[in-house]
């Protein structure tokens, strides 16, 4: 992602947008073709055999009904990019505290709240990316400095992933829609082919003057090409992965999965962009990753504790 849009010219080159858009557009593409030849190899990557993918099944009223997962999918995708292209470090840091955004998109919109103890790593959330905001002057206090593009997409990509989450769930409630889509890879599949038909309007109306730079740059620039594909395919794939994750081991295991890459991300952007993180930024960032885990399995944890207490308390009037 960050080569892709380092090779048009960065976040004030006008292409993010544009680079947002392809990414969709080669997600498009390798999920056409594994509808042309039939088979679907992610599970490699968890060392077993591909498997066969059978086309959907899918009627003009469940594309309409995909179109708001799609709209979310597109808006989060496209945010998540402006993000991370504006400081890839701190980019990373905001995203964790989509949980913050979640338990307010499904309190005002969906009516479920979160629970006391949700609540209380919310505020630990908060704390952390706020902490990690901070940066300490010549005369040892704190101001707040940061990147306000990479917060301001930051927030935005997290509150369309809260809504991409709870309208999928609405999706898969409709009756005989799992059974039309035959696999989660196929719904999947058709979410990112409306994100990309979604983005290729807005891409146009913003860039759209630009786009002529755009395609001279990918007939010339290796590293466009490079970075365009391979952060789409990444994209794509590792979004399946994470699906496919949550399926077959658990939300717990999932979370858990998805704090250790937080994590590892970080590691490895600093290492490549050269930009070491603040002593600021490394404590709010495990404060705030940290509680993203905890926030993750705290009711499981406390409906335990308490059911073990009940337990114990029904032998003692036994």
């Amino acid at each position: 992602n960050t080569q892709a849009l380092t090779a048009v010219g960065g976040k004030y080159g006008g292409l993010t947008m544009t680079v947002s858009t392809m990414q969709l557009g080669v997600c498009t593409l390798y999920a056409m073709l594994l509808w042309i030849v039939r088979i679907n190899p992610i599970k490699i990557f968890g060392l077993q055999l591909p498997e066969k993918m059978a086309l959907p099944k899918i009627t003009f009223s469940d594309v309409l009904a995909t179109l708001p997962v799609g709209f979310c999918s597109a808006a989060a995708h496209s945010a998540g990019v402006f993000c991370l292209g504006a400081d890839p470090l701190f980019g990373q840091i905001v995203k964790a505290g989509e949980p913050v955004m979640s338990a307010g998109v499904n309190t005002v919109f969906y009516g479920k709240a979160p629970s006391k103890a949700k609540f209380v790593c919310l505020l630990f959330i908060v704390a952390g990316v706020a902490f990690a905001s901070l940066k300490k002057g010549a005369d040892g206090a704190y101001a707040l400095k940061f990147d306000e593009r990479a917060l301001l997409f930051g927030m935005i990509g997290n509150t369309f992933a809260a809504f991409k989450g709870s309208e999928n769930k609405k999706l898969m409630e409709t009756k005989g829609i799992k059974d039309r889509f035959a696999g989660v890879a196929n719904q999947f599949a058709v979410t990112e082919v409306l994100a990309f038909l979604i983005s290729l309007p807005v891409m146009f109306a913003t860039e759209g003057a630009k786009f002529g730079e755009f395609i001279k740059l990918m007939k010339s620039s290796r590293d466009l090409q490079i970075g365009l594909a391979v952060s789409g395919m990444s994209f794509y794939i590792y979004n399946e992965l994470a699906t496919m994750t949550i399926k077959a081991t658990g939300a717990v295991t999932s979370s858990v999965a998805n704090t250790a890459k937080r994590v590892v991300v970080m590691v490895y952007m600093a290492a490549v962009t050269g930009k070491v993180l603040t002593e600021e930024q490394k404590i709010g960032a495990a404060v705030a990753i940290g509680f993203v885990l905890v926030y993750s399995v705290i009711d499981d944890v406390v409906k335990a504790v308490s059911g073990g207490g009940a337990k114990a308390a029904d032998k003692k009037t036994k």
